[in-house]
């Protein structure tokens, strides 16, 4: 079979602006090192914005760390949950400064969730933000009155919990404190994090502190950012791969912005005016489609079109106009985007072209959890669209091949070996035996090929592939990327049902995009719309991959606060 060719988007290759880290304290370094400069600009519980600098950010730790030693809960489990701020990233970095094991929890979970992953690890402290105090309480009563609880916000802080501020106080007394020499630790555990699901089916997942930065040393390496860089942070900062990208922004020393809502976003983005931004490719596909409906709703469609192709044939000779050409597309962004690092989920490589039109780079990445999360990113001097990168320098990514692929490529299972690969699952040896080969790589359930460059490319993953009855494998994020196409549809999910005998059908279960229908259109013209639609789709693909029935849901798919679609409830 004839492989696969695809075009690799050339530029010039840049110089990275950096000091490795290995273990907390090199980070503690770096932020001590870039001073007064701006860390974070974020909004306090009032509402109003502030500034913190980076020195201001270390003495805050250093404090925490020196309260935290000076209570005994040195080398203690400290959870944390909330929403993004100096003082979540506080407590998580001085958890790991003291010798300590860091969790980050997803702050969406309920709190009989939150309690039973808590006594789950026998965690010794939880830290909370405002909107978490009422939880907290349902938590302190589930038989867990004995953790230490450390509020974020002091003036809604119940009166179980010491605050941050408290903590700052207290720390502050102890003169003479020097963080503890932690560069021998790296093989030990730092960090449990839960995978989606409920206290029954998650896993949890345990990092080292040579997992956590050696993705971090990798990020800084192989991502187009730099001391200059303003970046807005969007995603869920217990997210390790959000929570990873912004430790590598503390080491550039850039600036970063903290979000305080997702319906607030696009309003921050023109307040903050980021350079970069870190993202799932569920905001990179709502932002085009508003970009696209709003140049029809003022009559600019047509201009927006043949300003594209005027753009790029002045680009190909040598005239890039396109920030000049699309201001006003950019500045529904605050007017600098440069550059986007999306990950977390496939992504259409039409919209990295899409973008590119208007002169925001978006960089593709692979990670998973269990690798701290990053394993591949493609490089920003050479990026080939579809593809997810080469290996970052901690790991190796290798087939475990069960045949030739449509690509022409050995496909199979995607495996990972390095300095990234997580110690293991706790208390779980069945699953542990289940992921890791012999010599100790993990087994990803992702299945994908590299091509003769190394550039791994994703078709699928194992646990979500409909086999048909023909024995064919359909991997339905594949065709999803099709139908994330269609204007009418806002979200949409691919899955195999029964139908005649040993027959299995795709279905596909679309949340309507309602912006796209006239006013007052009924259920049924929604539902007739969409099928036509899906048909045009369909004449583009295979017989076997083609969708043969269409529903329609009312509402959004449940998503993880990652924005991640929760395949599983799905049937």
């Amino acid at each position: 079979m004839k492989k696969v060719k695809v075009k690799t988007h050339k530029k010039p290759k840049t110089k990275r602006i950096y000091n490795p880290v290995y273990c907390i304290n090199d980070l503690l370094r770096e932020l001590k090192a870039h001073g007064e400069k701006t860390i974070f600009s974020y909004y306090r519980t009032d509402k109003t914005l502030a500034d913190i600098s980076y020195i201001e950010f270390y003495n805050m730790i250093r404090s925490v760390a020196a309260a935290l030693t000076k209570m005994g809960y040195a080398g203690k489990k400290i959870a944390v949950s909330g929403e993004s701020s100096p003082e979540w990233l506080c407590m998580y970095l001085a958890a790991l400064a003291v010798g300590g094991v860091a969790i980050p929890m997803d702050r969406e979970l309920n709190p009989s969730e939150t309690a039973g992953f808590l006594k789950w690890v026998n965690a010794d402290a939880f830290c909370f933000s405002r909107s978490l105090v009422k939880a907290s309480g349902e938590i302190f009563n589930d038989g867990l009155e004995n953790l230490l609880y450390v509020a974020f916000d002091a003036e809604s802080a119940p009166d179980y919990a010491a605050t941050v501020e408290s903590l700052i106080e207290d720390g502050q007394d102890v003169e003479d404190y020097e963080f503890p020499d932690m560069s021998d630790r790296n093989g030990e555990l730092a960090e449990y994090l839960f995978t989606s699901g409920t206290t029954g089916s998650s896993k949890c997942v345990m990092l080292s502190q040579k997992n956590i930065f050696s993705v971090v040393t990798c990020a800084c390496e192989t991502v187009d950012f730099n001391p200059d860089d303003t970046v807005v942070s969007v995603l869920p900062m217990h997210h390790t791969y959000e929570l990873a990208v912004t430790l590598a922004e503390m080491v550039y020393g850039a600036h970063i912005c903290i979000n305080d809502s997702l319906s607030h976003t696009i309003k921050n983005f023109k307040l903050f005016r980021p350079t970069g931004l870190v993202l799932v490719p569920l905001f990179l596909y709502t932002m085009h489609k508003k970009i696209w409906a709003e140049a029809r709703s003022s009559g600019k469609e047509n201009k927006l079109k043949l300003g594209i192709v005027a753009a790029g044939t002045m680009n190909a000779v040598g005239l890039d106009v396109r920030r000049k050409l699309f201001a006003e597309v950019l500045s529904a962004f605050g007017g600098r985007l440069e550059k986007i690092i999306c990950g977390g989920a496939a992504l259409d490589p039409l919209m990295i072209e899409a973008f590119e039109n208007f002169g925001i780079s978006v960089y593709e990445g692979y990670g998973i959890t269990e690798c701290a999360p990053l394993a591949a990113v493609t490089p920003y001097y050479a990026r080939k669209y579809g593809s997810v990168g080469k290996s970052v320098p901690c790991c190796e990514i290798s087939i475990d091949a069960s045949g030739i692929g449509e690509s022409g490529y050995p496909e199979g299972e995607i495996v990972i070996s390095g300095d990234n690969v997580m110690l293991g699952y706790y208390d779980n040896p069945a699953a542990n035996e289940e992921v890791f080969t012999e010599d100790g790589a993990f087994r990803t359930g992702d299945v994908g090929y590299l091509d003769d460059d190394g550039y791994l490319f994703i078709t699928g993953r194992k646990k979500s592939v409909i086999v048909l009855e023909n024995g064919k494998n359909v991997f339905p994020e594949e065709i999803e990327e099709y139908l994330t196409h269609i204007e009418q549809i806002s979200e949409c999910v691919v899955v195999g049902r029964k139908a005649e005998g040993s027959r299995i059908e795709l279905v596909a279960i679309v949340y309507p995009n309602y912006d796209a229908f006239p006013d007052g259109a009924d259920e049924d013209a929604v539902h007739r719309a969409l099928e036509q639609s899906i048909a045009s789709v369909n004449r583009k693909l295979p017989t076997f991959k083609r969708v043969m029935k269409v529903e329609v849901r009312g509402s959004e798919f449940e998503k993880t606060s990652a924005k991640k679609i929760k395949r599983y409830l799905i049937s």
